[in-house]
């Protein structure tokens, strides 16, 4: 783990590099999630450096005094833009949370930084939530937990040991920054503001996502000028870790055909 300082705090990331030569990579966490969420990407390091971080309060990341909303995201950008500018990374990879902060970079901070190419995954334009979720992340932290872990929401099987395993960095995330993180998915709605995204974008779905659905991608690729999508089955919101080989596949496809 390496860690760059930034605004007055720390942001913690990690970089994987087997003698890739390609373009580095740098992968954006979700919601109450941290790098582990990509831990089956640093199987990419060989042809590609890999570069995964910790948002702020998530993970070994310092925290923000910051609202839900805007200020939160805007906070999340700084340490995406931080961390990619430490490590040179060519690509951004965001899922849910992680694609809204992509997405933002793209539209309000290019100046700052702006990747080659983007790849969203388990995202939309616009992330509402629903109104039984956000109560229970306020009220009842351990009912928003198992909601989430159903089948067809994070995990298509929501029996497997990876449902398990994300349950349970979730619950370390802490209830505060969860809930900050999911009030800030629900506020984010850039729907007439992609045409600014402007560079290559692969958008990557499971078929069973009931959290941000198919139709959610279709939107993207629709709006964004430079788009394509990948459709992956026995998958829902966290397709990267229920479906790793394909995914990579799919990434390392479109990173070899995209980038110099």
């Amino acid at each position: 783990m390496e860690t760059v300082s930034h605004q007055g705090r720390e942001t913690a990331y990690e970089v994987s590099d087997r003698g890739g030569e390609g373009p580095t990579i740098c992968f954006v966490h979700g919601s109450g999630g941290t790098r582990e969420a990509w831990k089956s990407q640093h199987r990419l390091a060989d042809q590609y450096p890999v570069v995964t971080l910790d948002l702020s309060g998530h993970g070994d990341s310092g925290d923000i005094d910051a609202s839900a909303g805007y200020t939160t995201l805007s906070a999340y950008a700084d340490d995406v833009i931080a961390v990619a500018t430490e490590t040179d990374a060519d690509v951004l990879v965001g899922n849910s949370l992680g694609g809204a902060v992509v997405m933002h970079i793209l539209i309000e901070r290019g100046d700052e930084y702006r990747p080659d190419a983007v790849v969203l995954t388990g995202t939309g334009a616009r992330l509402g939530v629903l109104e039984d979720l956000r109560n229970w992340l306020a009220d009842d932290f351990e009912r928003a937990v198992e909601f989430l872990h159903g089948s067809d929401r994070l995990f298509h099987d929501a029996e497997s040991e990876l449902a398990t395993h994300s349950s349970d960095q979730m619950r370390a995330c802490g209830q505060a920054v969860t809930q900050r993180d999911f009030e800030t998915c629900h506020t984010f709605d850039v729907r007439d503001e992609l045409g600014g995204i402007g560079v290559p974008t692969l958008v990557v779905y499971g078929e069973h996502d009931k959290l941000t659905p198919p139709r959610y991608h279709e939107f993207l690729v629709d709006e964004i000028d430079d788009a394509q999508s990948v459709a992956l089955e026995d998958a829902a919101h966290m397709v990267m870790l229920e479906q790793p080989a394909a995914f990579n596949e799919a990434v390392s496809e479109f990173v070899a055909s995209t980038v110099e």
